[in-house]
């Protein structure tokens, strides 16, 4: 698998882009909001949402990963520069789990992707690889530059955090373990 690293440092594509720090970790900043709306189904009552919104998103080495979310809306992860791997956990009504681990990056040869697909109902959490973030001759060049564009449009009431006691429930004790760490602290 080949390291790779953003072009420019992630402090100057926090100035260059605008970009905050997200509340699921790393930074973004919006970058669209369709000014069309249609209801979503994936909440109560239909109320109406923005066609698609985007963001900026980025994993550096001052914020390397993000906390376990899920958005009731499909979100489209498109890759710029650098690398990252996504955890995904699907709930399995009655049953365990899945669990995926997909690389968004440039090396498509050795099985990372240009472009994620995360569907409704899926916990997800994006963080830059051990490799990537040992490499210090990189410095502030480690990180993961992506767009997401989210289907209805975003809102917060249609995203949700995963708490320790609900990824327990999801995983088990071994499991939730490994994972915890991903868990923001509410």
């Amino acid at each position: 698998m080949v390291i790779s690293h953003l072009q420019e440092t992630a402090k100057s594509l926090v100035a260059q882009l605008g970009l905050n720090r997200h509340p699921e970790g790393g930074y973004y900043v919006e970058t669209d909001r369709q000014k069309e709306v249609v209801g979503t189904p994936f909440v109560e009552d239909d109320p109406p949402r923005s066609l698609a919104t985007a963001i900026y998103y980025l994993l550096g080495r001052e914020s390397p990963n993000g906390y376990f979310h899920m958005n009731k809306s499909v979100t489209y992860h498109v890759h710029h520069q650098g690398r990252a791997e996504y955890v995904l956990i699907t709930p399995v009504p009655g049953g365990a789990p899945t669990v995926e681990r997909r690389v968004i990056g440039a090396d498509v040869e050795n099985g990372e992707t240009r472009l994620l697909i995360v569907g409704t109902g899926v916990w997800k959490m994006s963080r830059l690889l051990e490799a990537d973030v040992l490499d210090e001759a990189a410095g502030d060049k480690t990180g993961c530059l992506i767009t997401e564009v989210v289907v209805p449009g975003f809102h917060w009431e249609d995203h949700a955090f995963l708490t320790r006691e609900g990824l327990k429930e999801l995983m088990g004790d071994v499991e939730a373990t490994e994972l915890a760490r991903y868990v923001k602290d509410t």
